[in-house]
């Protein structure tokens, strides 16, 4: 379908009605940082098309993502996803039920591409528009391939945010600590720059870590302190000073040590999260959630402490748009409609506008 050719719907734009069919077709829409990512999801669970263009070639030669860049790449690329999702799986725009598109956390002008097309869609066909935290999404990502049982306590890590949840029901979401500074996979780019690594800095350095040792004791920041966040600034700092005064130093070395110490603390809050609340359930997510350090240390917690944790399969773990689709299922079902002036939001707590009272 020519999307340059849709046409304005009746004047009453928010008496919609969805087409009977047995089941609900939600397209998500994801361009919060650098992935551009358009995806077609059935009753929340089921993935029918799930596509995602990386921009990371595009930034690596800067060490990092270019606002202005994400943004113009999105523009370009969004509307050539959306059409190759519903083609593949011969699928047209009309059948589409309702539209999820992620509001933030995010960059603003990246965000607000994929904000416009999705109020666009929604407009010019008349459909119910739901607007997603992009971190709520993270979290819920688990549920298009396991069925944890709530509550849980939820561990989202990434490059930008490093936050621990207690997860009551889909749209019942606490937050109980966040990072108080750089995010882990923040830190991630930033050491792997000091150390000549290529950009992204998580893969980079999971992968020179394999060959090197954990033998040098950097700082696990915020383990004497009884609260659940997190800060990896200082970290960050230990591995610069160490570089400075060591400089015969083993790369890989350096990169096993500076790993160990992330995954430690990131396993240690989560855990501690886990007892005091008395819930034997972990879901972790994000980009980190992929790294394998993090999930064999905690895979190995987990059965010498009987806790049982999820993880997404890796595709689920980066920026997606499944996991967007996924949510917007639920919010719909609840009813938490977006009017058509809502904005960006570059920042924002855990379910801000519909979270359910207690």
């Amino acid at each position: 379908m020519d999307l340059t050719q849709l046409k304005q719907p009746c004047n009453v734009v928010y008496s919609f009605s969805l087409r009977y069919h047995g089941f609900m077709l939600v397209l998500g829409i994801e361009t919060s940082c650098d992935e551009t990512a358009v995806a077609i999801v059935k009753d929340g669970t089921k993935i029918v098309s799930n596509l995602v263009y990386s921009q990371v070639a595009i930034h690596r030669p800067y060490g990092g993502v270019v606002p202005e860049i994400a943004s113009r790449k999105h523009i370009e690329t969004i509307l050539p996803l959306l059409e190759q999702a519903l083609h593949q799986k011969n699928i047209k725009l009309s059948e589409i039920d309702v539209i999820a598109v992620t509001q933030g956390p995010g960059l603003v002008g990246a965000l607000l591409v994929g904000i416009c097309i999705a109020k666009a869609i929604a407009f010019a066909l008349n459909k119910p528009l739901v607007a997603i935290n992009h971190l709520e999404a993270h979290l819920m990502a688990i549920f298009l391939e396991q069925k944890p049982l709530f509550p849980f306590i939820g561990l989202v890590v990434s490059g930008g945010h490093t936050n621990l949840y207690l997860a009551k029901d889909f749209l019942e979401i606490k937050q109980l600590g966040q990072t108080l500074d750089d995010a882990a996979g923040e830190a991630f780019d930033k050491v792997a720059h000091m150390l000549g690594l290529p950009y992204p800095g998580g893969i980079s350095i999971e992968k020179l870590a394999k060959e090197g040792s954990p033998n040098i004791k950097f700082p696990r920041p915020l383990l004497n302190k009884n609260n659940y966040h997190f800060s990896f600034s200082g970290l960050k700092t230990a591995v610069a000073n160490y570089l400075r005064h060591h400089p015969s130093f083993c790369k890989a070395d350096v990169a096993a040590s500076f790993q160990q110490a992330v995954v430690d603390t990131l396993v240690t809050k989560a855990v501690q999260a886990v007892k005091d609340h008395l819930l034997p359930r972990l879901v972790v997510a994000g980009g980190v959630a992929a790294n394998q350090c993090l999930r064999k240390k905690l895979l190995a917690i987990s059965q010498k402490e009987d806790i049982k944790v999820y993880f997404p399969s890796p595709a689920l773990c980066t920026d997606n748009a499944a996991m967007v689709a996924a949510l917007g299922y639920h919010h719909f079902k609840a009813h938490n409609i977006a009017d058509f002036d809502f904005d960006a939001i570059s920042r924002y707590p855990v379910c801000p506008f519909h979270q359910k009272k207690s």
